[in-house]
């Protein structure tokens, strides 16, 4: 389990526009990972479009946002260009990230158990050290929380 203070996994994935993005190449900057369990649902459309209308605000805090899921290439580029989405979305399709940082968790719904991710941020200095972590997420009020943070 990772906490405040450990170095944050690297990490190898493609981007919404097919691009190799890894953690090593943002270090000197601040990254705010975010991890939502799928394009176009109604939770994590809200949490993407809450990022997009703050984004100039992390810009001028020197912070670049990434959103992560298990979701395609293809399907991360069609979430972003229908609602416009001004930061990168990363693509875990095999789940090696998501367990490396421990988001990948078992969720129960109508009483069925399944795997999933589990709406999660983490706040990552620019030397690659966690600085903030928060788990189970509820949108609400989340992305204020986070620029009170940085």
């Amino acid at each position: 389990m990772l906490k405040i203070g450990d170095k944050a996994p690297d990490f190898k994935l493609l981007s919404d526009s097919g691009r190799e993005v890894t953690l090593k190449k943002l270090k000197g900057h601040k990254v705010v990972l975010y991890f939502y369990p799928k394009d176009n649902t109604s939770g994590c459309t809200k949490e993407a479009c809450d990022f997009k209308d703050s984004i100039k605000i992390f810009e001028k805090k020197e912070t670049v946002v990434i959103g992560v899921s298990k979701d395609s290439v293809e399907s991360h580029k069609n979430f972003k260009s229908k609602f416009e989405l001004p930061f990168t979305l990363l693509s875990d399709e095999s789940a090696k990230m998501l367990k490396d940082y421990g988001v990948w968790k078992e969720k129960s719904m109508y009483g069925r158990k399944y795997m999933g991710i589990e709406r999660s941020t983490f706040l990552i200095d620019e030397k690659g050290k966690i600085r903030e972590i928060w788990n189970n997420v509820k949108v609400p009020g989340h992305i204020e929380d986070i620029l009170s943070k940085i």
